[in-house]
């Protein structure tokens, strides 16, 4: 083993999660390049570490550090290099200098003990000599706790968080209480803060333990979709995570329920378990629909001649039940229009734009996701957008007390007379809620979606529990028209939903099913399609053609596929830059899609000369993109989205994105393709079901290519076991129409 010393020029590279990293450092010897795991580093300091050279292929002698003492800097250059190296907020390399000079080998000392006079030294305030003193002790302290929260396998980036959070505060909680960390700082879950807690010798029985896991297992069923969880389920789920039994329940949801975290509710004779946060979000949702679900008193007379008017002047044609859903949503504050493909709900929206149109009415039309509001723009003709920008995002509304997440609130509501939303079904309970904390009572609210496709990604059912409520005025269309009527697509994905056998017999010109009973030959078969026979066949890129699946694992899961599309679709080459992240190769060129909300995101349109024309915060989970620069200098990655839309990614921000060339069906939710390939063998009976086979057709424009086990995808429509949510948003409904 070697000993080498010397302070820290410059870091190459690191790892914030596991502290990996690679760095020059200078001593009498020279510049050598070290690598190694720590907790803490900044550039400046001295290290004293312990080793062995060796010999990298590419980038020759290096230092591996096997254990390593951080030192004080002993002499003036040191102390010098250390205050003028960036870790010390407004002292650069020349004010650096100047503090050397002054103090020379009393400089620390003099930091520590005597900060006042670092005032004596030109350019140094008062104010600025104590902000300097403060920041050299918070320096050592965060060092400190970084390595005593590393002791307790705490990463890096997490150790980093909770010091920030908690300052020298972490050390009482540790002891105290560690479960805290997973009510207050996000990425820290109940596993996490249990072997934290099992490490320090906190008992499996200690109440801290049981009242956490318990509240943990709730808020892990709100990631599933669900709003409460039944008490006997609740208890099973949290025993199981816990590995200890739960004698007596009752004294930890009442000690959970004094702590507001928890609201305990009987729903038709039965206990039920609710976060206090979605609990009142529900409850509150109820009431504002309710609030909102006026009735508009206009003769039949009246509403007739408008509506021949519209129809004449638009040149539209609507039959009984689409002229129906208008007079309703006319008649009413809030109004449900559903419908499968073909069903003519984009006419009866229109119908709906030119009657309130002709009245002279401001509207609004927004959808949840950007693919969805552009395709209603496309149908109406009138601007429609996302609802997150609808609402002006400016926070993170999935933080608990974000109540300033939205510029548009009931402080700032939205000025319009009528507000469409498109896709309902993709829309969750919290995103229903900030919707209706911006819409004014007296403003129309018609909601438009079909209400066989798959429940939102978040928590809620909302579109299904608003029409079992049976508490608003609702129109379902039924009948295909004669031009959908010509489409297997839309004829097929009726089939779905009555639970009829599909026709398959490849004589249709956009459904198609090719019998493969072979993972491999399957892939084979789906690379071949989305290469070359469908871009022709659809009059579209490679790109614009989605494969989807039920699952992420397996052999045709999700992450499987794309390592092998990449490998096809978007090869390496020598002017494609290429960033590794985990077991991911990003390349210039791939396809990609965002996996989770990130509301702090910007986004920025600009013209081919670099003029910024428009530019936002907000990237949502599912928005789909390509990559098209990589600067590893820089660490930066910029993927471009729908409307030109440029997003400039950190590395250490990569685990926001995945590969798209293959997704989950679930993810394809309001999103439009002009041809869809889905390859489909077997999986788990809870996964394939009824609803997720019809979403699937249904995201695809021009073509569907079925391809894999016929038997298993009869099986599919067969089931309707599609997973139960645990929501009660329509019996509070109820409840406020009943008062």
């Amino acid at each position: 083993m070697e000993v080498v010393k010397g302070y820290v020029e410059h870091i190459v590279f690191r790892n914030e999660e596991n502290g990996y990293t690679v760095f020059n450092i200078e001593n009498e010897n020279g510049e050598l390049t070290c690598v190694g795991v720590f907790p803490y580093i900044s550039e400046g300091e001295m290290l004293e570490m312990t080793g062995d050279y060796t010999e990298h292929a590419i980038y020759g002698q290096q230092f591996k550090v096997k254990s390593h003492e951080i030192k004080e800097a002993e002499d003036i250059v040191s102390m010098e290099r250390y205050l003028g190296s960036g870790a010390i907020s407004g002292v650069g390399a020349a004010l650096a200098g100047r503090i050397v000079r002054k103090f020379k080998e009393e400089t620390f000392r003099i930091i520590e003990e005597e900060p006042e006079r670092l005032a004596e030294v030109k350019g140094i305030s008062e104010r600025k000599a104590r902000e300097i003193a403060e920041q050299m002790e918070g320096k050592k302290d965060m060092r400190k706790a970084m390595i005593f929260l590393q002791k307790y396998g705490v990463s890096v980036n997490l150790a980093a968080k909770i010091y920030q959070h908690y300052g020298q505060n972490v050390y009482r909680v540790l002891e105290e209480n560690p479960y805290q960390l997973a009510d207050t700082i996000q990425g820290v879950g109940f596993k996490t803060a249990d072997e934290i807690a099992e490490k320090i010798g906190i008992r499996q029985d200690s109440d801290f333990r049981i009242q956490s896991g318990i509240f943990y297992t709730l808020l892990q069923s709100v990631a599933e979709g669900n709003i409460y969880l039944p008490k006997e389920e609740l208890l099973e789920k949290a025993g199981e995570l816990l590995r200890t039994g739960i004698e007596n329940i009752e004294k930890y949801l009442m000690d959970l329920s004094m702590e507001r975290k928890i609201v305990v509710k009987d729903n038709d004779g039965r206990t039920c378990i609710y976060p206090a946060l979605y609990y009142y979000m529900e409850l509150n949702t109820a009431k504002m629909l309710h609030d909102l679900d006026g009735e508009c008193d206009v003769a039949d007379v009246v509403i007739e001649s408008r509506m021949k008017k519209v129809e004449e002047n638009a040149g539209l044609f609507l039959d009984e039940k689409q002229r129906a859903a208008v007079v309703e949503a006319v008649r009413h504050g809030v109004f449900i229009l559903t419908g499968g493909p073909g069903t003519g709900k984009t006419t009866t929206i229109n119908a709906m734009i030119r009657y309130f149109e002709s009245e002279g009415m401001d509207f609004l039309l927004a959808a949840p996701t950007g693919r969805a509001a552009k395709r209603m723009s496309e149908t109406t003709g009138y601007e429609s957008q996302t609802i997150h920008r609808l609402l002006e995002v400016n926070g993170n509304p999935e933080e608990e007390g974000a109540g300033s997440a939205f510029m548009r609130n009931e402080e700032n509501p939205l000025e319009a007379d009528v507000i469409i939303i498109d896709e309902m079904s993709m829309v969750d309970l919290p995103l229903l809620h900030a919707l209706l904390k911006a819409v004014s009572v007296g403003t129309r609210l018609i909601l438009v979606g079909d209400k066989n496709q798959l429940p939102s990604v978040g928590p809620g059912s909302v579109l299904k529990d608003m029409i079992e409520s049976g508490c608003f005025s609702m129109m379902e269309l039924t009948k295909i028209f004669r031009q959908a009527s010509e489409s297997d697509i839309v004829m097929n994905a009726h089939r779905i939903n009555e639970g009829k056998p599909l026709i398959m017999d490849n004589k249709s010109n956009d459904f198609f099913f090719l019998k493969r009973m072979d993972a491999n030959t399957v892939i084979a078969v789906t690379l071949a399609l989305v290469q070359k026979k469908l871009p022709k066949y659809v009059e579209a890129d490679a790109f614009d053609i989605q494969v989807m699946v039920p699952m992420r694992k397996g052999a045709l899961g999700v992450e499987r596929l794309n390592v092998i599309l990449q490998q096809y679709l978007n090869p390496p080459a020598k002017n494609k830059e290429e960033k590794e992240y985990g077991d991911r190769i990003f390349r210039v060129g791939d396809k990609v899609m965002q996996i989770k909300n990130n509301y702090q995101l910007e986004w920025e349109i600009s013209t081919k000369y670099g003029l910024v024309i428009d530019k936002g915060l907000g990237v949502f989970n599912g928005d789909m993109g390509v990559i098209t620069e990589i600067h590893n200098k820089s660490e930066t990655l910029t993927v471009e989205y729908d409307e030109k839309k440029k997003v400039e990614y950190t590395f250490k921000m990569l685990d926001e994105l995945e590969h798209a060339y293959a997704i989950t069906i679930h993810k394809a939710q309001g999103s439009e393709y002009p041809a869809v390939v889905m390859p489909i063998l077997t999986g788990p009976r809870q996964l394939l079901h009824r609803n997720l086979l019809y979403t699937a057709v249904t995201r695809a424009k021009k073509c569907v290519t079925l391809v894999g086990d016929d038997m298993m995808i009869q099986r599919m429509i067969q089931n309707v076991n599609e997973q139960k949510r645990y929501t009660s948003l329509a019996e509070r409904i109820r409840e406020f129409k009943t008062v």
